[in-house]
């Protein structure tokens, strides 16, 4: 059960820095169509940041069911 909460911590921790450490290009008129930008594909380290985010997000949720299961 202490492992169980210590990777949940973690894994808490290292998707918050993920989330935190993404480019914070969209604006708020993005959001609603007022921002004509162009789609552009993730590249290098950003498209790594993408899927760490995932992947920290999925051992995140899963540790929780886990948890709240237990």
């Amino acid at each position: 059960m202490d492992i169980l909460n210590i990777i949940q911590l973690v894994s808490a921790i290292l998707l918050i820095i993920a989330i935190l450490l993404q480019n914070r290009g969209a604006s708020v008129g993005g959001i609603f169509g007022g921002e004509g930008a162009v789609f552009q594909t993730k590249r290098g380290l950003e498209k790594k940041l993408f899927i760490a985010t995932i992947v920290f997000s999925i051992i995140f949720l899963g540790t929780a069911l886990v948890s709240f299961i237990l």
